[in-house]
């Protein structure tokens, strides 16, 4: 196809997601063409605008959610017009570094101002704020914000453990750099004062550029909402772990800090999208998520494992005798908090916070403070059932010790072959984001597994999982297909991430750990 065909191709795509309306259609190839630096032809866009407007007057704006698999992407019209690009030398590679602040800068010539999407977004909202967020996400994956090309192609399964079943995912949807970018980056002037944006979450990035060292943000839209009285945006994470995984941030680059206010913001924002959940990441390193530098929460359409399980102890706290106040039977130390009054949900969760915070039992390995250093903190997460609002207050401490130099409370040594990384909010729900090395170690694993072969010196590289593999190379050596291999390291794996749950727990699921997590809830009665 020739670039002209290519960018026709690309206005059609843009009519039939509705990122642009017929009347928009010679406006955004004109955009186009002066993006990519081409004089302007005439083209046969008027017909396909019809036969679009047609389609689309038939068509239920408030039509019921897709599932992502199912929702058009703009990735084989866009790597046409790389391909074009690469050989016109309008970039200098195909790799993500450089593409990507192409395509992103493209997909903009198809979208509504800022303030056009917040408006239509409010008056969706309005009436439904399910036909509101299903707009807002549609338009993230069809302007290719949500690289659900890129999210395809990550390794997804369910393992049963004695929790229920968790969901596993290898990632593969972030590309690794480019060495070349990398050294340009490197090698790139640098301004003089603060850089710009601050961080990834600053509401500066709507319509950023981008450069080697910083993602491209042309294509990304914030919409505020409005929460315990402040004004926090909302979009959704370009790499997605789970259906409609949103970002809630705040408007200042302020760092991650739970107070009450926190909770109140939590529960405002299911008052508002009962059909989301949010949570945040504890405030403390360690236990905390991977961006500790600017205030937010993370939500989204997905039932999690540790929404699915079960309450194993109720408790009544007393001047909280109208809510329901349980233990859940989760690898991690979890009070349900649920009641219809939101202040009096928050009211609970805080009086659990703050005991929490200056709680120490030696005897579980918790001291709440070295000298004036803290070590306690909170993932809460929030939801709607019907009329209760409920809250997840997940108990955390980051103690380091000469044994555990990583964390007390985090994945051991043993398991770092799968998992080292922080356990922050969307692992303490029973989702592992696990490393993409994992991909290519588990195929040869299998490979091997399925042939019944014991370790060997070409291995080496791997040595970091003999252990495991042999394990399970006694329990499963006869030989079998490869695909039943999968089977038995996909269980395993989740067994893995089972243990580092347990590990990242403060009080134990064993008898003298549940006889500690009440000692601490007697401190509430």
């Amino acid at each position: 196809m020739t670039i002209y065909e290519q960018v026709e191709a690309l206005i059609a795509y843009g009519l039939k997601t509705k990122l642009i309306q017929p009347e928009d259609a010679l406006y955004t190839a004109n955009r186009v063409f002066e993006y990519l630096n081409i004089e302007g032809v005439a083209m046969n866009i008027e017909g396909v605008s019809l036969h679009v407007k047609s389609a689309a007057l038939s068509a239920d704006d408030n039509a019921s959610q897709e599932t992502p698999d199912h929702l058009e992407t703009a990735d084989a019209i866009l790597d046409g017009i790389l391909d074009w690009a690469l050989e016109t030398g309008r970039i200098e590679s195909k790799a993500a570094d450089y593409a990507d602040i192409f395509d992103a800068g493209l997909m903009n010539c198809l979208m509504g101002r800022p303030s056009e999407v917040i408006n239509r977004f409010e008056q969706l909202k309005a009436a439904d704020p399910v036909a509101a967020t299903d707009y807002f996400y549609k338009m993230g994956v069809h302007s290719n914000y949500i690289r659900m090309g890129r999210i395809q192609n990550n390794i997804i399964w369910q393992a049963e453990t004695a929790y229920g079943a968790m969901d596993i995912t290898v990632n593969l949807s972030k590309p690794e750099k480019d060495p070349k970018a990398i050294a340009a980056a490197l090698s790139a002037p640098k301004t003089e004062g603060e850089v710009y944006p601050i961080c990834l979450l600053c509401c500066e990035n709507e319509g950023y550029r981008g450069r080697l060292d910083h993602p491209a943000r042309q294509n990304l839209r914030l919409v505020p909402v409005l929460l315990n009285g402040e004004s926090w945006r909302l979009q959704y994470s370009p790499y997605a772990y789970y259906n409609e995984h949103c970002i809630v941030l705040s408007e200042d680059h302020v760092p991650m800090k739970l107070t009450e206010a926190t909770l109140k913001r939590l529960v405002d924002f299911v008052d508002q999208f009962p059909h989301y959940f949010v949570g945040s990441n504890a405030d403390l390193p360690i236990v905390g998520g991977s961006i500790l530098t600017h205030d937010h929460f993370q939500g989204g359409r997905y039932e999690f494992a540790m929404t699915r399980a079960v309450c194993e102890k109720d408790y009544v706290i007393n001047g909280f005798e109208d809510l329901k106040v349980s233990r859940v039977n989760w690898p991690m130390s979890v009070l349900r908090i649920s009641g219809t009054s939101k202040a009096r949900v928050v009211e609970a969760a805080m009086q659990v916070y703050r005991t929490w915070q200056g709680y120490s039992d030696p005897a579980a390995e918790i001291l709440s403070h070295t000298s004036d250093v803290p070590h306690n903190t909170i993932t809460p997460i929030a939801r709607r059932r019907g009329k209760h609002f409920e809250l997840d207050v997940v108990l955390r401490n980051n103690r380091t010790s000469e044994t555990y130099p990583d964390g007390i409370f985090h994945p051991h040594a043993e398991l770092h072959h799968i998992k080292k990384e922080n356990i922050g909010l969307i692992e303490v729900m029973g989702l592992a984001v696990l490393p993409g090395r994992l991909a290519t170690e588990l195929d040869t694993l299998a490979e091997r597994l399925a042939a019944g072969k014991g370790w060997s010196e070409d291995m080496a590289n791997l040595n970091n999982h003999r252990e495991w593999y042999e394990t399970m190379l006694t329990a499963h050596g006869d030989g079998m297909p490869k695909a039943a291999a999968w089977e038995v390291i996909q269980k395993e794996v989740g067994l893995k991430f089972m243990q580092v749950l347990e590990h990242a727990g403060v009080f134990k699921q064993d008898e003298a750990g549940l006889a500690a997590f009440d000692k601490f809830v007697e401190r509430l009665l």
